[in-house]
C-alpha cells in the first residue's frame, strides 16, 4: 500500500516544486514507483519534468471534475520509474467549479484512493494558498510535508498553516500526520539561515528533517532545461542533499532502501 504526501506552504517561493519533482526523481531511481500529482495551476511540477504544458488534454482538472478516471490521467516521465498526473492553467476554475458540489473536499481523495496500490509514493505538488486545492490534497493525504526556506520570513504564516492541517485533521483527515519541516534554500555563509535552522529546531524539534536543501545553482537551472536535478547534474550538491532526503523519508517509513 502506497502513502500519499502532499507537499504543502501558503507561502510562494520556498520549494515546494523544486522539492516534490527532486523528491519524486530521488525515490525512483532508488527503485521505488512514484506518482507525482501536480495540483498547481501553474504547472510548474509538470513543465519541471520535461512536459509541455500546452499539450496537456487531460489532468489534475478532469481528476478533480471526476471527468476522468485517474489512470486515464497519467502519463510516462523520462525520470525513471516516475509517473505523472500534469496540471494546466484550466486548474484555475477548480476551485469556483467546485464550490457548489457535496464533498468538495473529497474530490482527489475519492479519485486517487484506487492508485495506492499501484505506487510506493504518490507525492502532490501543492498550490501557494489555502484554498480548496490544497485542502482536497491534504484530505487525500497521509501525510503533509512542509517545505520553509531559511529566510527572514520563514516562520511567517506556519502557524496559519498547522492551524488548517489541525483543521483537516479533525474534520476531514484524522489519519494526516505531518510528514516533516524541510529546510530549503540554506546558506551556511548568511547568519540569517543559522538562525532560522535554529528557531525551527528550537520550536519543532523531531518534525523537521535532519536533510538540509542548501541554495545550489544546478538546483535553478534544472527546471530550464525540463530536467530534474538527478537527471540534469547527478553529482551537484543539490542531487546529494535529496537523495539523502528520499533515504531519509525511506528510513522514517521502514521501508527497504
Amino acid at each position: 500500500m502506497g502513502k500519499i504526501i502532499a507537499i504543502a506552504n501558503q507561502k510562494g517561493g520556498v520549494g515546494k516544486t523544486t522539492t516534490t519533482v527532486n523528491l519524486a526523481a530521488s525515490l525512483g531511481v532508488l527503485e521505488k514507483k512514484v506518482l507525482l500529482i501536480d495540483a498547481d495551476p501553474q504547472a510548474n511540477a509538470t513543465s519541471g519534468l520535461g512536459i509541455d504544458v500546452e499539450s496537456v488534454e487531460i489532468g489534475t482538472y478532469q481528476l478533480l471534475e471526476h471527468t476522468a478516471s485517474a489512470e486515464d490521467t497519467i502519463i510516462k516521465t523520462d525520470s525513471p520509474n516516475v509517473d505523472l498526473i500534469p496540471s494546466h492553467i484550466d486548474l484555475v476554475a477548480i476551485e469556483i467549479e467546485l464550490v457548489d458540489k457535496d464533498q468538495r473536499e473529497y474530490m482527489m481523495k475519492q479519485a486517487v484512493q484506487g492508485l495506492k496500490d499501484a505506487y510506493d509514493y504518490i507525492l502532490i505538488d501543492c498550490a501557494p494558498s489555502l484554498g480548496l486545492l490544497t485542502l482536497n490534497a491534504l484530505t487525500a493525504a497521509d501525510s503533509v510535508m512542509i517545505p520553509i526556506q531559511c529566510e527572514y520570513f520563514a516562520l511567517e504564516g506556519l502557524g496559519k498553516l498547522l492551524n488548517t492541517v489541525k483543521s483537516v485533521q479533525k474534520i476531514h483527515n484524522t489519519d494526516l500526520d505531518i510528514e516533516g519541516m524541510l529546510l530549503t534554500m540554506y546558506d551556511s555563509r548568511l547568519r540569517l539561515s543559522n538562525q532560522v535552522v535554529e528557531e525551527v529546531k528550537k520550536h519543532f524539534s523531531d518534525m523537521v528533517f535532519d536533510t538540509i536543501i542548501q541554495r545550489n545553482v544546478k538546483l535553478s537551472e534544472a527546471p530550464s532545461y525540463g530536467e530534474s536535478i538527478i537527471k540534469y547534474d547527478a553529482s551537484s550538491k543539490g542531487a546529494a542533499n535529496y537523495l539523502n532526503l528520499a533515504n531519509e523519508i525511506l528510513t522514517k517509513n521502514k521501508a527497504e532502501v
